[in-house]
Order: structure tokens, then sequence, then C-alpha cells
């Protein structure tokens, strides 16, 4: 591993830590916007295929993210049901802003199972998915098959991607220490962003969103299409 020595001697508690945090944090709170879970998967798998005991490493974190994410997602519709159906926006917000909250909400109204299953992979549909879908009063058992059974897939994907794709690269010694290098230096920059994206966007102006008005727009412009 050369200059990346750390990584391989640190084991895989490290990569265990960051895997575990960062998918909770992104199913649950706003600031899993900002932060870079689907290339951390990957570069997990892609570090633990580097380790001895990578291929049962790889496999038990498999399910110990489907667990994180599936607790991420039930803490994020909670926060959203005790909202009492009124969300805060920031105005002209990147991310947090009135247009996202609606397009979201919109795609729960009319789609509802499908779209829980379909928001795991779209980043930041992922995070505000459970927030609003608790706001919207979304029956819950409904919410938590489709959330269970994106986590379920999304998770082991991402990981088992990096990993046999760093059991390819394994054989080329000389690429490893690069590709390794090359993505965590990017995962970390895209934190260190994503962390002070956060920042800006929290400082903005609040801005109330009602999801029963968005519902209520939404049946119209149906009736309307119709």
């Amino acid at each position: 591993m050369g200059a990346f020595s750390p990584l391989e001697t640190a084991g895989p508690l490290l990569v265990w830590t960051v895997v575990l945090t960062f998918v909770f944090l992104e199913c649950a709170l706003i600031i899993g916007l900002f932060l870079p879970g689907d290339s951390m998967l990957i570069t997990a798998g892609v570090v633990l295929a580097a380790h001895a005991t990578g291929e049962a490493q790889v496999w038990a974190l498999s399910v110990g993210a489907m667990v994180a994410a599936i607790a991420g997602n039930q803490v994020g519709y909670v926060i959203g049901h005790r909202t009492g159906h009124h969300l805060v926006a920031r105005k002209d917000g990147k991310y947090i802003n009135t247009r996202n909250l609606a397009r979201v909400s919109e795609l729960l109204h009319k789609h509802g199972f499908l779209a829980v299953l379909v928001a795991r992979w779209i980043p930041w549909v992922r995070t505000l998915c459970p927030v609003v879908a608790g706001a919207a009063g979304m029956d819950h058992r409904k919410y938590t098959v489709a959330s269970t059974i994106g986590a379920i897939i999304w998770a082991p994907v991402l990981l088992l991607v990096g990993y046999y794709a760093g059991s390819f690269l394994e054989d080329m010694s000389w690429l490893m220490p690069v590709v390794i290098g090359t993505l965590v230096v990017g995962l970390v920059l895209g934190t260190i962003v994503g962390i002070r994206q956060y920042r800006v966007e929290m400082a903005r102006p609040i801005e109330d969103f009602d999801v029963d008005s968005a519902e209520a727009s939404a049946g119209v412009s149906d009736r309307k299409s119709a």
C-alpha cells in the first residue's frame, strides 16, 4: 500500500465507523444531504478489498450498513411526523428549499411505496424522503417495508461493487494505491466541502413549508391533467 499503509494497518474498524456514521446521518438528518454517501460506500468496498479478511468484512458491513440505513430512515420519519405537517425550509437554499420539498411531497403523494424505493438511489431525495413521509403522515408500516427493502438493496450493492472492483485491481499492485488514495482524498474533500455547504445552507433565512398545501396542489394538478 506504500504511502497509504495507514489505511491497511487501521483495520476494518475505521471503515466500519465511517460507513455506519455516514449511512445513518444521510438517512436520518438534514446534514446527510451534504455527505458523499454513495461514493463513501464504494470507497469502503475498495479499501476492504486490500485486507486479508476483506470478503468476510464487506459482507458483514453490508448487513451493518443496512441496519444503519433502516434506523436512520425511522429517525427521519419520526422527526418529520413530530413537525405536524410543517417543515422548515431555507429561503433560496440549494437543497433545503420549498421547491425540493414540494417535489418529494408530490412524488410520495403520487407513487407512495414505489417513491420510497426509488428515493433510495437519488442522494438528496434519499435524505428528504423520510422527513417528508413522516410529516405527510404516510402509513408507517408501508413506509417501513419500502424503506427496508430499499436499504437491503442499496448498501450491499454499492459496497460489493467497490469490493469486487478493488479485488480486480489487487492484481495490479502499482494501481491499487493510486485508486485508493484518489478515492479517499476525494471522500475527505467531499465531506469537508459538504459540511461547509451545510453551514452556509443553515445560515439562510427560515421558510415554512406546509405539506398539506403541497399535497392539495398536487391533487389539483392531477385532476386538471385528467
